[in-house]
């Protein structure tokens, strides 16, 4: 494994020689329903810091829910144990926000918000998130996804009032670090089959953008229903593209189209194939989808955030000993982490005092890594201006409440279909 550091610009993303930082995420679908506009309340600040987890326990990316509630409830346990927020422990109180077949996430909002959220970390899916982000930023609730990596929370009225953040970067920048990877691999006729909805078009076409731009050829583009997967014509289409790689944008139904990629001759062991954060996951016996031993061998993906170190593991196990998979725990953790601290530099746990304060505490002042560090130093000097850096890397919340700086990893897939980081990048956007 090796790590490599650069730092880029957005401008220079289409360049095939840049070194490019990537994001992941997912999205399910487009726009904001109706029903998220009649809003309860605006919360109050109360004294004490209450986070909400509205993450999937169930629905296609319920694999993502167990390490984002993990990273929450371990975050939540550390704040607490170094002192709490403001003189009271951290309460957290848990949702599902299932996905946008199920529609359940604005029930379960209400809930958090009954409950007194004064955050919420969620949603995974920026499709779900689109649903209750309007019904959370009117209650004066701060929305904090450690996944979302939808274009649209960077573009029009998502951040107003300031009350969106997450610690997941763009998809334009999952689909620029990809496509250099399948440059530097030597891939010069891709073939990308993505799922039919706002995730799965914007990396395919930030993908096939940037693969153009560098001079290679986009063997075929093809959309699948996400509700159906791909159909024999759309595999036969990717098929007879001759491609030297395929890129599969999928969420679990990947167990399904696999199988027909290989019977159409095209599969992992015919032509190198490349996932993306939506559909990295272990595929092993005992993991919650699986697919034959040896079936994914040599098969590289990307996910965002710093490797989970191995202490980091230990002490999620502490929360879930029966943790396996680890993607956007770290992202979960800082999400969490950045709140108490914010709500420590405001003085409230209002979510719009802590809007306020969130970026300040993500940039620009005295590196600290740890809550405990952090909070020492606040209590020291409650002016004193702090930069934490946390366990997913460094966040840099920018003015749209995206992190201007993260890091992403790329795995590759072994004989037992499970995957291990070949190599990460970090920079600033």
């Amino acid at each position: 494994m090796k790590r490599s550091t650069t730092t880029i610009r957005l401008a220079a993303v289409a360049a095939a020689s840049a070194l490019v930082l990537a994001a992941c995420g997912s999205s399910d679908s487009e726009g904001s329903s109706d029903e998220t506009k009649a809003a309860p309340a605006a919360a109050k600040g109360d004294g004490t810091l209450t986070i909400g987890t509205l993450l999937p326990q169930t629905g296609s990316l319920a694999f993502l829910g167990p390490p984002e509630f993990a990273g929450v409830d371990l975050a939540i346990k550390d704040i607490n144990a170094a002192g709490g927020v403001n003189g009271k422990d951290v309460v957290g109180v848990k949702a599902d926000s299932g996905d946008t077949d199920s529609g359940i996430a604005p029930a379960e909002t209400d809930k958090l918000l009954k409950a007194g959220a004064d955050v919420i970390v969620g949603a995974a899916s920026s499709g779900v998130s689109k649903t209750v982000v309007d019904k959370i930023m009117s209650a004066g609730v701060v929305m904090y996804s450690p996944a979302n990596t939808s274009t649209d929370f960077d573009n029009g009225d998502f951040s107003k009032p300031d009350l969106y953040f997450r610690t997941a970067p763009s998809d334009i920048l999952q689909g620029a670090v990809l496509a250099n990877l399948l440059i530097e691999d030597g891939r010069q006729n891709v073939a990308i089959l993505a799922r039919q909805d706002a995730y799965g078009e914007t990396l395919a076409k930030e993908i096939s953008k940037n693969l153009k731009n560098a001079g290679s050829t986009v063997a075929a583009n093809v959309l699948y229903s996400e509700k159906t997967g791909p159909g024999d014509s759309q595999i036969t289409e990717v098929a007879d593209s001759k491609p030297d790689a395929v890129v599969l944008v999928a969420f679990e139904e990947t167990t399904t189209i696999v199988p027909k990629l290989i019977q159409a001759g095209v599969g992992p062991k015919n032509v190198p194939t490349y996932f993306v954060d939506g559909n990295t996951a272990n595929y092993g016996k005992g993991d919650a989808a699986t697919l034959p031993d040896g079936t994914l061998e040599g098969t590289k993906g990307t996910i965002p955030g710093a490797e989970a170190a191995q202490d980091f593991k230990d002490r999620l196990a502490t929360v879930n000993p029966d943790l396996k998979d680890y993607s956007y725990s770290a992202e979960s953790y800082d999400a969490t982490v950045t709140s108490a601290l914010a709500a420590i530099v405001a003085g409230d746990d209002s979510g719009a005092a802590i809007a306020k304060a969130l970026p300040s505490v993500t940039e620009g002042g005295e590196k600290c890594d740890s809550f405990e560090a952090c909070a020492a130093l606040l209590k020291d000097d409650p002016k004193a201006d702090i930069d934490y850096d946390g366990v997913s890397g460094p966040i840099e919340l920018g003015k749209t409440g995206s992190p201007t700086a993260a890091s992403i990893g790329i795995y590759q897939y072994d004989s037992k279909n499970k995957i291990k980081p070949v190599k990460y990048i970090a920079g600033k956007i």
